[in-house]
Formats: C-alpha cells, structure tokens, sequence
C-alpha cells in the first residue's frame, strides 16, 4: 500500500453505482448512502438492472469518480472492469458496503468503515491509497488474496450472470458439515517464486497461499506440506502447476487449471479510505 493522495480535482463529481442486490438486501442504507453523497457532491445515481448496465454506465463516466454501493462481488466487478479496459492507474474507487457480513470481509480487510454514514463521509472526504494487485496470465485479478486448494468441501454452483442468488445464500444456507472421517485432501504441485522452485510434485502439500503484501510489489507465499514443513517466500511472480486444482481467489473460486502464474502490479488500483488510515 503506497503513500495516501487526496482523490483529485473530480472528487466532488461522483458516479454512484447501485448494485440491484444491495437495493433488496438494505434499501434503507443505500438510501442513507445516496443522501450523504448527493448533500456533499455533485452525484449522478446509477440503479444498475445487471452487468451491462453496471458495465455502460462505469465506462461512460467521464470524470466522475465511481462510488459502488454494494458487497465484495461489486467491488471486485468495479476492479475487474476498470483493469481489462486498462484505466485502473487513472482511476480512485470508493465502496459503500451493504451486504451480508460474509459477502464484505474482503472490504472490510482492505480498511473500508462498516458505517453506512462513515463509508459515504469517506468517499467524500477520505484519501486514496495505492493497492497493490495480483494479476494471473488469464488476465483475472485479485485484491487481496488466494489459496490452494479451494475449499475442503466441494466447490459451490457455477456463477450466474449476475451472481443473482448470493446474498440469499449466504444468509439462508449453512455450508455443508465437514465429513467426520477420512484425511484431509492433498495436491501435488509445483511452485515457483520468481523463477525459484519452492516445491515439487514428489512433496504433497496441504495448501499454498498467495497473498499481495499491500506496498513494495511483492507477495508473501505461504506452503504447508504434508509432512508438516511451512516454505515462506516473497515474490512477484508465483507459478503453480500440476494435476487438475481449483483456487480461491478473494471471494471466488476458479479452475480447474493445470497451471496459472500471478504476477504482483504494485500500487495498481485506488480506494479512498478514511484519512485516519493513511
């Protein structure tokens, strides 16, 4: 994470992107959120209906910066958009969270205020920090980190178009209960750290975390193996291979894929935070 820097001359033209599912988990939050931007800036309010709207409306705005109101899905959209059109380093985003508890851990980690107000006052008044970025070579970034494998459990359904059901879901269904006997999985992968081989498929590890440090332009790579050694390295390219193997990613899980390489972007994305954070 660089240095903070005030948001720029547009910071008081604001585009306030309204994820729909924020709509019906709080309506009265983002309410409250468009009413402290709209008191404090000159805001233009988009109610997305689904990607192309939310897409259309953050490619056309100017010099307005983008406001999203909504959970970690929103955010990383916002991110993901932005980084495949190549504008990340000339734009600052700010998040109003309004969502489940578990769809804003990623927000909240990256220093976001759990406060509707405070979140509001912030992308009014708070200051940009450099993030660092992890980009893969299929062009997929992550905010703040992955881990190999997935999950213990069995991956969840595929995305929808607009992820529609996930804040159901998360609030309604509990995760199925872990299987009360048998070893945990293990993979066997090949990982690389700049080009440094840290381990091999002859040694099955338990996971692999790659995680963006947050300034400097490197990660933290974190192996446990089976037979209980932890490998720790820092890097800005890491490459994992081998057999068929899912990831998490922030909040999603990808694959399978038999090799991926994430590379460090440093200070690639901006988020406003409050200035006590700088």
């Amino acid at each position: 994470m660089s240095a903070a820097e005030p948001p720029g001359d547009g910071d008081h033209q604001l585009l306030v992107l309204i994820d729909p599912l924020a709509r019906r988990y709080d309506g009265e939050s983002v309410r409250i959120a468009k009413d402290v931007l709209s008191a404090g800036a000159h805001t233009k309010i988009c109610f997305a209906d689904g990607p192309d709207d939310f897409a259309k409306a953050l490619s056309r705005r100017g010099s307005r910066r983008p406001v999203v109101v909504g959970d970690d899905h929103a955010l990383l959209r916002a991110v993901s958009q932005l980084h495949r059109e190549r504008e990340l380093s000339d734009s600052a985003l700010s998040l109003i969270p309004v969502g489940a508890a578990q769809t804003l851990e990623l927000s909240y980690a990256l220093g976001v205020p759990r406060s509707t107000v405070a979140a509001a006052r912030t992308a009014l008044d708070g200051v940009v920090r450099r993030l660092d970025l992890l980009v893969d070579d299929s062009d997929g970034v992550v905010l703040g980190g992955l881990s190999i494998p997935a999950a213990r459990r069995a991956p969840g359904p595929p995305h929808t178009v607009w992820d529609a059901c996930r804040t159901l879901v998360a609030s309604l269904v509990r995760p199925a209960p872990p299987s009360p006997s048998g070893p945990s999985r293990t993979h066997r992968l090949r990982v690389e750290a700049d080009g440094v081989l840290l381990n091999d498929l002859d040694r099955p590890v338990l996971d692999v975390s790659v995680t963006a440090q947050g300034g400097g332009g490197l990660a933290d790579v974190v192996i446990h193996t089976v037979s209980g050694e932890t490998l720790t390295a820092e890097a800005k390219a890491v490459t994992a291979s081998g057999p068929d193997f899912r990831y998490r990613a922030d909040i999603r899980t990808a694959g399978p894929v038999r090799t991926r390489t994430w590379t460090v972007r440093a200070g690639a994305w901006g988020l406003v935070l409050p200035t006590a954070s700088a």
